[in-house]
């Protein structure tokens, strides 16, 4: 491993940590709403989630990016209205692919500041996945 690896790797640590945690809050979320359905409760995370790469768009500044990302929100916004309906799988599906997305944000640095972001969330929406998959597996969720 080269010293920049190395270093990144350590930089990273942290919020990576992080977000495995706020991942495992995330997938314990709808105990604190006990009155809404689990669905709706992860279907309005999953929007919440997109909607703040907007924010860090609009830092940016680039009219591409903000482009870029208002469509990519709406494209989870989407995921997750037909989620309420059809099915919790489509928030797990939607929440693996913002960790995707997130990797390739983290991968290119496509939006301009958000060095850290992109690895937290991507742990937050991959440990939050696993979580409620599992939980379905089981029975546990619906």
């Amino acid at each position: 491993m080269t010293t920049h690896s190395v270093t990144t790797a350590r930089t990273l640590r942290t919020p990576v940590a992080w977000g495995v945690a706020f991942g495992a809050l995330q997938a314990a979320s709808p105990l604190a709403f006990p009155w809404l359905s689990a669905t709706t409760v992860y279907a309005l995370e999953l929007t919440a989630i997109a909607a703040i790469y907007i924010g860090f768009a609009v830092a940016d500044g680039r009219r591409h990016v903000l482009a870029v990302e208002v469509t990519v929100s709406v494209l989870f916004v989407v995921v997750a209205a037909v989620a309420l309906p059809v099915s919790l799988w489509l928030v797990v599906a939607g929440l693996v692919g913002h960790g995707l997305k997130d990797l390739w944000q983290h991968r290119t640095g496509f939006v301009a500041g958000t060095r850290w972001w992109p690895p937290f969330c991507a742990a937050v929406d991959f440990v939050a996945a696993a979580l409620v998959a599992l939980a379905l597996v089981a029975g546990i969720a619906s």
